[in-house]
């Protein structure tokens, strides 16, 4: 057991080989950082989860996570269980460490059908910075995403869009992409918004474009303005046309 384990802090282990008692080990050492006070708070803005929370704040799951890719990535992913948010979150965190574009790919697929809440669809897409190696495999997947009917599936490709691959040569496969989205899933929605925003702030006389003509529904059109309006790269004239173009 020494050698399958090593010293983290205060004499509490984490696994360095994986199996099936190694992997209960991990999950022992993951409540014993339990933050209540964090657990409480961040329990109430990740609703209908199916998964427990421990309450872990995430760069400490990031540090963990990165202990685990210095062991075998695919020997954990064998062993993971589903039970806890952090669990979740952790797998997703190692997944992102993948160097080889296929077994990412493999693990990639599998993962995103555990998502669901915005919080681990978010991290996860923030982290897995080698979609952007491979961008045109990647775009065309997370378009494909987008315009998935289930809520986090669509949710993923969304925000995949925005972390990785906002730029020029993308733009009118973006908005095509966003014209083509019917939900009322307010995920989907929130995710639009928040790429719409983040798109006029890098390119405003494009999305400015888009905004005054698109297929969104209302709530997605109006909210897209107002968190543009939240921004403070955005002049004041600006947000007073914007606002101009909200609809009724």
């Amino acid at each position: 057991m020494e050698k399958e384990t090593k010293i983290i802090n205060n004499n509490i282990t984490q696994p360095t080989e994986w199996n099936t008692k190694t992997y209960q080990l991990f999950v022992q050492y993951l409540i014993t950082q339990k933050d209540e006070k964090y657990k409480k708070f961040h329990s109430s803005l990740v609703l209908n989860s199916k998964y427990e929370m421990i309450g872990i704040r995430v760069p400490i799951m990031r540090k963990i996570a990165k202990e685990i890719a210095k062991t075998n990535i695919e020997e954990f992913l064998k062993y993971a269980q589903n039970n806890y948010y952090e669990e979740i979150m952790i797998q997703g965190l190692v997944i992102s460490h993948i160097k080889d574009e296929k077994i990412f790919n493999k693990y990639f697929k599998e993962y995103i059908n555990k998502i669901d809440n915005w919080a681990l669809c978010d991290t996860f897409c923030s982290s897995i910075k080698i979609v952007e190696k491979h961008e045109d495999k990647y775009f065309k997947e997370a378009v494909k995403m987008s315009l998935n009917k289930k809520e986090f599936i669509s949710r993923i490709g969304l925000v995949m869009i925005l972390d990785h691959f906002m730029n020029q040569k993308n733009l009118e496969t973006i908005f095509d992409t966003l014209n083509k989205i019917e939900s009322e899933k307010f995920y989907i929605n929130m995710a639009e918004a928040w790429l719409i925003c983040e798109m006029y702030i890098k390119f405003p006389k494009e999305t400015k474009i888009f905004i005054q003509k698109n297929n969104l529904n209302k709530f997605t059109h109006n909210k897209a303005i107002s968190k543009i309006h939240d921004s403070y790269r955005v002049s004041k004239d600006e947000k007073e046309y914007l606002s101009t173009l909200r609809q009724k």
